[in-house]
This record gives structure tokens, C-alpha cells and sequence, in this order.
């Protein structure tokens, strides 16, 4: 096949390579929260950040880290809690994209719904925050109360969130709904950053104390990992992850006031602090809790074991979030703040897009050839290269020459014969109207599906994908939404440069 990569087959058996002790965690995070729901008693609140079920982010920059980490760790107390869902109005009104999944926010708050359902969870309500009469977010509300769902609404509070004689008063919190919940923990969780999460817990401290009810707060956040250096690849990589957000990393200082040690936080927990010691002072007479800091419950910074590895993915993390960044802009979905911001993270993390090594072969190669080129550097540090033909994109080419290389297979064997990929490009053309005939990542590998019962090589091919779990590829053009699923679904991480997809090439008669 044309496309395919001329290197010199090396037989050796890539393993992924791992800086995080997901045991150990499991271990000490169920027990640090186990110890702070029996410090307040019969109501905790948990501000769950990040992602519960699917925290690729996290499986990305500390390898070893599984997504549902979490979840297993709370399941234990499943009998005992309830989950509300957390949405910001804004981001209903704006149509806000998950961008790992593709879907807006008000979907995925359906899909949490039913993933939390399905193991067990108890999802008690969904809350829409920031509130100001949107009409969408009124919309959303009626869909969901006819699923049977209770919604209640949480509103913008003028001067939030400095303005804290406001905010606990009953022109305040005291404004909002009141949530219902019946069980001693309740889990707050959202599609993502920026929903008012922590509003919501803290609006339920002010209204649980109206009620006579005491109730306590934690935060379940996995970054910025609070004892790790303030300029620690891994915190980097947060930041760049919330470059939409703009928010900041800092040196928290009321835990350098209070221990005199330094602490890593981030913007928004510090400025809403002096909210919470208000709040707590009103209820309790005290503030249990003497920085932002210390009402965290995150135990991840004591679970890695190869600091070196952690931060070469989490530089690879960086990279790769600003080609997204590039790609959103390309699209019209983000503006220049975004990406300018994640470029000066660069100069935080010492690196620019070569430290990215499939970016550099995929350039090089789209150079020489004059055409799209992809390139994937597999876990033992083999690079791999692809470039685009009248037969095959540069994503699909890059499947084939990498599972030949993992299987051991000579390049100058054709695993789809030519012979197979030109009917399916006439029925792509001709029967289905599509203008590029060039077959995809998802129709390679129905191919090689389809032949493997008959053919050892395709048999041995298929069964390499699961070693390009956690590999790198980047592409010198922006891919469709197939090949981006395709490999999401392999747990490959993809960047591309922001350039239009490959022309169509004439239709075949």
C-alpha cells in the first residue's frame, strides 16, 4: 500500500508506562473522606470536581490513574449518599461543549443522570445555577421535570463572591431553592468546571441552618494537586485544561499564614474562602477549616511514584490541549485568549510544540511528501509515520503501519488488498455521496475485521490495538469526527494542526 511506513520491523513488546499507584490511592482517598464525613456528623456536602466516572484528564497526565478511580472509591459508601447535578445557566444558554465527548453540557447532565442510575447511585435533583431568567435554562427545567426529574434554581448574586453581607443573607443564599436531599452525604457534581458547584454546597449550608439542620463541607478536587510544586507540569496541565475558565494556580495564603507551609490552590477556592469562613462562623461560631486548602480531601500528590513520567504526560497534556485550543479557534468556537494563554504556559513548562515528538515526524514527513501526514509514537518510543493516498486518510494509513510494526509484519505485506478498498470507495461515492472516497479509521478496521477469520496477519493486527492505549499521534490536518472517536476509543491522545481536512479527489467511475 502506498501509504504505508518503510522502517525496519522491531519485535519489541512496547509496555505503557506508569507513574501513578492507583491502589494506594484507592486506599487512602476512601480513608481521608471516610475521616471528614465522620468529623461533621449526620450532612456532608462533597464537592465533587473534575469528572467522577470518566476523568481521562487525570488518566492522561498521571499514567496509572484509572477514569472511574473515584467512583469505585465512593461506591463503598452508595447505601449512604446522593448525587445532585450541578449546571450553569450560561452554559445552557451558550450551548457549551464537552469537548472530550463531543455533546453540550445540558446533555451530558442527562447522560450523568442515567451513568450515576445504572451503578447504583441515588441522583436526587439537578440544580441550574446562575440564574437570571434565560430562557433556556426555563426550557431545560420543564424538560427535565417531565422526565421526572426535580430541578431547582440557584441565582446570580450581585457581587459574588466578595461581597459576603449579601451573599449569607436571605437576599443571597437565602434566595435560592432550597434542595431536598435524604441521605447523609450528598455528592455536588457537573458536566464540568465553572457550574457553581461549591455555590450550591455553600447556599445549602446557609439554608440547612435555617432549618435547624447542621451540615458539613468538603471539596473532592483532583487539581491543582496541592502539594506539588506551584510550576509542576502537572498543575500546569491543569491550568491548560481550564484555559477557558482562566483560572490561575496560586500559592495559597491563608495556608501559608495559618502552617506556615506552602500549599497550591487555585484562584477561585482562594477568592470564595473568606464566603465559606463567614458562612461557618455564622452557623458554627468557628471556621473548622483554616485555608482553602484544608477543606480539600485530595490524596492523588501522595500516589505518584515516577515524578519523571508524570510530567512527561502531563507536558504532552499541555501540547495537545493547546491544538485543541488552535483547532476550537479554526472552528470559531473559542477566540485568541484561550490559545494565547495556553502558549504562555509553554514558557512555565520549558517547552514548545517539538517536545511533542509525533508533531515533529508528522511535519517533517507532511514536508517531504507534499501531502496530510500522521504520525504516532508507540510506548516504547517508536515513531511512526503516515501519509495520505488516493486509497487511504493519514489517521487510517497510521492504524495499519502501526499494528503491522506492534504484530511483527513486514511492511511489504498488503493487509486490505486494493482490490477490497475500491468497492467500498465506489459505494461511498456513488451510492452514499460522499465527495472524499478515501476510507477512515472505523472502515480500516471493518476491513480488517471482515478478513481476519480467513487471514493470520489481519487476526494478529487486530489484536495489537489495545497496545496503542496511551500512545501518541498528531496529524498536520484536522481530522473528522470518526477519526477522533476512533481513536478516543482506542485511548490514544490526538492533537492536530488546524488546517482544513484533505480535499475531495475526483469521484470513481
Amino acid at each position: 500500500m502506498s501509504c504505508e511506513n518503510r522502517k525496519k520491523v522491531i519485535t519489541l513488546q512496547p509496555v505503557m508506562k506508569y507513574g501513578f499507584d492507583n491502589d494506594k490511592y484507592l486506599k487512602i482517598q476512601s480513608e481521608h473522606i471516610k475521616e471528614r464525613i465522620a468529623h461533621f456528623g449526620n450532612k456532608l456536602y462533597l464537592e465533587l470536581g473534575g469528572k467522577l466516572f470518566d476523568d481521562h484528564h487525570a488518566s492522561r497526565v498521571l499514567p496509572g490513574f484509572q477514569p472511574d478511580s473515584k467512583l469505585r472509591m465512593l461506591h463503598q459508601l452508595v447505601d449512604h449518599a446522593e448525587i445532585v447535578i450541578v449546571i450553569s445557566a450560561r452554559d445552557i444558554e451558550k450551548n457549551k461543549i464537552r469537548n472530550d465527548l463531543g455533546i453540550t453540557y445540558d446533555m451530558d447532565v442527562l447522560r450523568l443522570r442515567t451513568e450515576f442510575q445504572n451503578r447504583g447511585f441515588l441522583v436526587g435533583s439537578v440544580v441550574i445555577t446562575h440564574y437570571n431568567g434565560q430562557s433556556s435554562a426555563d426550557a431545560f427545567r420543564l424538560r427535565l421535570e417531565r422526565l421526572g426529574i426535580r430541578t431547582y434554581y440557584h441565582y446570580t448574586i450581585e457581587g459574588y463572591p466578595n461581597n459576603v453581607a449579601l451573599i449569607d443573607s436571605d437576599e443571597g443564599f437565602g434566595k435560592n431553592d432550597y434542595i431536598e436531599t435524604t441521605r447523609p452525604l450528598v455528592i455536588v457534581t457537573a458536566p464540568g468546571p465553572g457550574s457553581g458547584k461549591m455555590a450550591v454546597c455553600l447556599s445549602q449550608l446557609y439554608n440547612e441552618h435555617k432549618r435547624g439542620i447542621e451540615a458539613g463541607y468538603a471539596k473532592f478536587e483532583t487539581f491543582p494537586v496541592w502539594n506539588l510544586p506551584l510550576k509542576h507540569p502537572v498543575n500546569i496541565a491543569y491550568e491548560a485544561a481550564t484555559a477557558d475558565l482562566n483560572d490561575i494556580n496560586m500559592i495559597d495564603p491563608f495556608h501559608l499564614e495559618a502552617y506556615g507551609k506552602t500549599a497550591i490552590n487555585y484562584n477561585r477556592d482562594i477568592e470564595i474562602f473568606p464566603v465559606l469562613n463567614a458562612l461557618f462562623e455564622g452557623i458554627y461560631g468557628h471556621n473548622p477549616y483554616k485555608s482553602p486548602t484544608d477543606m480539600g480531601v485530595n490524596m492523588v500528590g501522595f500516589c505518584i511514584n515516577d515524578d519523571k513520567v508524570c510530567c512527561e504526560a502531563s507536558k504532552n497534556e499541555i501540547i495537545l490541549r493547546y491544538f485543541t485550543a488552535l483547532n476550537r479557534l479554526a472552528q470559531g468556537d473559542t477566540n485568541d485568549a484561550e490559545v494565547n494563554k495556553i502558549a504562555l504556559l509553554f514558557n512555565q513548562a520549558k517547552i514548545d510544540v517539538s517536545y511533542r515528538r509525533p508533531v515533529v515526524a508528522a511535519r517533517e514527513r507532511a514536508e517531504k511528501s507534499g501531502v496530510p501526514c500522521s504520525a504516532i509514537e508507540l510506548a516504547d518510543g517508536t515513531i511512526i509515520t503516515a501519509e495520505t493516498s488516493s486509497l487511504l486518510g493519514p489517521s487510517a494509513a497510521l492504524i495499519l503501519n502501526a499494528v503491522k510494526h506492534l504484530a511483527g509484519i513486514d511492511h511489504a505485506v498488503k493487509l486490505i488488498p486494493q482490490q477490497l478498498i475500491e468497492p467500498i470507495q465506489h459505494t461511498k461515492t456513488s451510492y452514499l455521496n460522499s465527495l472524499n472516497p478515501r476510507l477512515h479509521t472505523d472502515e480500516v478496521l471493518v476491513a480488517l475485521s471482515v478478513l481476519s477469520p480467513h487471514d493470520e496477519n489481519c487476526r494478529r493486527a487486530l489484536e495489537k490495538l489495545p497496545e496503542l492505549k496511551g500512545c501518541q499521534v498528531h496529524s498536520t490536518v484536522m481530522l473528522g469526527e470518526v477519526d477522533h472517536k476512533i481513536f478516543k476509543k482506542l485511548g490514544v491522545g490526538l492533537s492536530c494542526d488546524p488546517a482544513r481536512k484533505i480535499k475531495p479527489i475526483k469521484k470513481i467511475n
